[in-house]
């Protein structure tokens, strides 16, 4: 009886991460379907597309694993599989975890170098090697994720029992080593790339700031100021940024809970990175203005097969072509 409530929770966690799996494989195998269909008519990937979509392919990726771990725990709830099967598939889900925040950074950052304009030389230099190279730096990405957990097999232990419950296969920190592992690869992987993303939202913003003041100032307030794309690119990027900032705040408090205090919530990390990972997707796909408009035009279609669920259609906006004339200008 005392393990009732524990098993209808898990339940319920499994049930809704199940719900926000198929909108995150489904948000990211868009995004990446509209961009092998973008490179097969171009030829040619831009660094923004190449980050996007390593990003979309890790979410895809950390998503699968981690429901299936999850539909493991709750199948296999007295632990009789081997533990060696979990622990590598715990050791990927925070791997992949390591290369979703910095792919995340790593975006945020090419739209700060992209759109603001700086005069330290130094810095210039950086961005050009660093973007030179986007390709390099995503395939980098999660092989440093990788290595970086690697060392949970030494200075962690996998026989491990919570307060309620005994986690299958989760590495926790024993010693005073393990739990400075810990420390070390939560700033690595969460708290790093927060503070590089924090830093591209300062400068987006600062940029935003001056370009609205210098374009009412040159109007004299005749009329609002108008970025186009530049703006909904900086809306996406401040979003990503918003969204990562939750997300991280929940994420380390779920942590300090499971080293700290012993208890088994370790599925609720896994609950709420599926949420991220959802709106982050969702958020990528507004930014980018032709993935946007075919995602709305491609779910009007499918209602159009439904004549009963027409009201739920949503607004499709064509620009006049003289709005399109001056874009290309």
């Amino acid at each position: 009886s005392d393990k009732k409530p524990y098993l209808t929770q898990g339940m319920l966690l499994w049930a809704l991460t199940g719900l926000f799996a198929v909108t995150t494989v489904f948000f990211n195998a868009y995004i990446s379907f509209m961009s092998l269909l973008n490179y097969r008519q171009n030829k040619k990937w831009s660094p923004s597309e190449t980050i996007i979509m390593a990003l979309s392919v890790a979410d895809m990726f950390h998503q699968l694993v981690c429901y299936f771990w999850m539909t493991m725990a709750e199948v296999d709830s007295k632990c009789h599989i081997a533990q060696m099967p979990y622990t590598i598939m715990f050791l990927l889900i925070l791997s992949l975890k390591f290369t979703i925040m910095w792919d995340t950074s790593f975006l945020t950052f090419y739209y700060s170098t992209k759109l603001v304009n700086t005069p330290n030389h130094c810095y210039t230099q950086i961005q050009n090697i660093i973007l030179k190279h986007v390709t390099l730096g995503v395939f980098l990405i999660p092989l440093c994720g990788l290595c970086t957990c690697m060392p949970m097999l030494v200075v962690f232990h996998a026989n491990n029992s919570t307060q309620d419950n005994k986690d299958c296969g989760v590495l926790m920190p024993d010693t005073s080593t393990g739990k400075i592992y810990e420390v070390i690869y939560l700033l690595l992987a969460d708290v790093l790339p927060g503070v590089l993303m924090t830093k591209c939202c300062i400068s987006l913003s600062i940029h935003l700031a001056i370009h609205l003041r210098n374009m009412k100032a040159s109007t004299n307030g005749a009329h609002a100021p108008k970025l186009g794309s530049q703006m909904r690119v900086i809306q996406m990027a401040l979003s990503l940024v918003a969204v990562f900032a939750v997300f991280l705040v929940v994420d380390l408090y779920v942590n300090y809970k499971i080293a700290v205090m012993h208890e088994n919530i370790i599925m609720l990390t896994f609950f709420f990175t599926s949420i991220y990972t959802t709106v982050a997707a969702m958020v990528l796909i507004y930014g980018k203005k032709t993935l946007w408009k075919a995602l709305i035009h491609d779910f009007n279609v499918c209602l159009d097969e439904y004549p009963c669920l027409s009201c739920l259609k949503v607004p499709e906006q064509k620009a006049k072509p003289s709005t399109l004339e001056k874009v290309k200008k």
